[in-house]
């Protein structure tokens, strides 16, 4: 049965509007924002700003809360400032006094707000998380202890963990000592570039088309009566004819190659020639962003022509990009993907589910020489050491395995050298090591897990910033967000651990009250007033 509604719009008079009462407390935006320690990652936004020169700068929180926003949503920077302003939840979100129509801000300033975000402000985010998990911690073990002994009444979560501890890494007192807890899990990745797939026709095609542009721009300002030549229709058509053909040979790549390098040279030479019309030291007129791609033309033409003469693949820093010329190729050796173009990140991951970006390098780089400088950055960050490290096979070189015992860490992974023979003896105990090393390797997964939701969820395998100062904000915005999200599950389940407990204390005291006054009183006399 089909009952028609007209579908004449109402005037926005008409329109129902439900927000004249309060904002749902239980909203995810305000949850996230109760947990959050927006004075302690305020400090670090500010710390590389100038307390005397500029204009006022916007509210950290503001900032700090549009880039959550941003990344948690994956939105473009245009379409975060448009939700902001219209969402009166996010507008609470970023500190926002009240709901207010017009933008907070131009969305061109998160351009900026990514290069003041460096890596020392991020080194602060992840301090003032590691302290606001340390002071839940510390009030789930503050009310465990105020919990009244009683076979009923289940341990916290803490105090299983400090006696599944060794005999000899607690103190006197059964607390246990603060130099070895924890472990901490290395692992490498790639955070790939938001930029074309390279070959090198389609980078000399670019390239040539860019010194067009120069020609065009310096050809007006000479006074010269002819333009020179550049055959860019030829040049064209000769590159179309080789991309619309599904498998062209290597010949015929080879030979286009070399014809697009010639029609480079030849504007090269025609760019210096104009450019002799102004002495050196004026200003030569073109645009800023022109100027660079000139310098990375004659990189990208140098470094062509030399793989070109040779008939090699490769060569040293090798460009992959006019537009983003830092950007390098890393050999991965996956299945799916045998090279990725972007930054390779040294990641550390906690066994509370907090990743830290230790490292980020746009060449590619042997992850296991920095297992030293990261499990120093553990101990500055927490303390104390790890108990053990989990990490790839490549980590567990003689130097690291060295470093790890003489500060009595240990390494979980297959030992070097040959392996002991099998004898009646130590059959069983080869076999337990053995299943032990197996099982220690299994809980590398969750950094596989932290990396798998940065690129799914959190389009951490499409990076769009266009510098590289701004493409490693992005990264570490992406990696904030994570830890936030961790931090929101642990403050919350706290809370409602805490309620359970004071639940089952009453039910304690009840029943005790119920046992001792049975003959004299009804059980409803005695029954707590508190409700929860």
């Amino acid at each position: 049965m089909i009952r028609y509604c007209s579908q004449k719009q109402l005037s926005l008079a008409e329109f129902d509007w439900p927000f004249q009462v309060a904002l749902d407390e239980h909203n995810r935006w305000v949850k996230m924002s109760e947990c959050i320690p927006w004075n302690e990652l305020a400090e670090g936004y500010y710390q590389g700003l100038s307390t005397k020169q500029g204009r006022p700068a916007k509210d950290a929180r503001l900032v700090i809360g549009a880039v959550i926003i941003k990344h948690k949503l994956c939105l473009s920077d245009q379409e975060t400032v448009a939700q902001i302003q219209e969402n009166p939840y996010l507008q609470y979100f970023v500190g926002l006094p009240g709901y207010q129509m017009e933008a907070p801000f131009s969305p061109s300033l998160f351009v900026e707000i990514r290069k003041r975000m460096g890596q020392e402000v991020f080194e602060v985010f992840h301090g003032a998380i590691i302290d606001s998990l340390e002071s839940v911690k510390s009030k789930r073990k503050s009310n465990a202890q105020n919990l009244p002994q009683s076979g009923t009444v289940e341990r916290s979560q803490e105090q299983d963990d400090n006696n599944d501890l060794p005999s000899d890494s607690r103190s006197t007192t059964g607390e246990p000592k603060v130099k070895y807890q924890g472990k901490l899990i290395l692992d490498a990745t790639v955070a790939p570039q938001a930029i074309r797939y390279p070959t090198d026709l389609s980078l000399l095609n670019e390239a040539r088309e860019f010194s067009e542009q120069i020609i065009d721009k310096l050809y007006p300002k000479t006074g010269l009566n002819k333009k020179t030549r550049t055959y860019r229709q030829k040049a064209r058509k000769a590159f179309v004819a080789i991309v619309k053909q599904r498998r062209p040979t290597a010949r015929v790549r080879h030979r286009g190659i070399k014809q697009q390098l010639q029609y480079l040279r030849r504007n090269l030479g025609h760019i210096e020639r104009l450019l002799e019309h102004w002495p050196i030291g004026t200003r030569l007129p073109l645009p800023r962003w022109l100027l660079y791609r000139y310098w990375v033309i004659q990189h990208v033409y140098e470094q062509q022509w030399e793989m070109y003469c040779n008939k090699s693949r490769r060569c040293d820093n090798r460009i992959v990009s006019i537009s983003q010329p830092y950007v390098r190729p890393i050999i991965r050796g996956k299945q799916n993907k045998a090279v990725e173009f972007g930054s390779k990140l040294s990641v550390s991951l906690t066994d509370e589910g907090i990743a830290q970006v230790d490292y980020l390098r746009w060449d590619a780089f042997h992850e296991g020489g920095d297992l030293k400088s990261q499990v120093e950055a553990y101990h500055t960050r927490y303390g104390y050491y790890p108990e053990v490290i989990l990490g790839d096979p490549v980590y567990g070189t003689r130097e690291n395995r060295r470093y790890l015992k003489q500060h009595g860490i240990r390494f979980a992974g297959k030992p070097l050298g040959r392996p002991k023979k099998v004898t009646e003896a130590n059959r069983e105990e080869l076999k337990q090591l053995k299943a032990q090393r197996r099982e220690e390797y299994l809980q590398r997964i969750p950094i596989e897990g932290k990396f798998g939701q940065g690129k799914n969820g959190y389009r951490l395998n499409y990076i769009r910033a266009k510098r590289a100062d701004t493409s490693e904000a992005w990264i570490n915005s992406i990696f904030l967000v994570m830890n936030l999200l961790i931090l929101l599950r642990i403050f919350f389940a706290l809370g409602k651990r805490g309620a359970a407990l004071v639940r089952l204390v009453l039910l304690q005291v009840e029943k005790l009250l119920l046992c001792h006054h049975q003959a004299n009183q009804p059980a409803h006399y005695f029954r707590p007033a508190v409700v929860l």
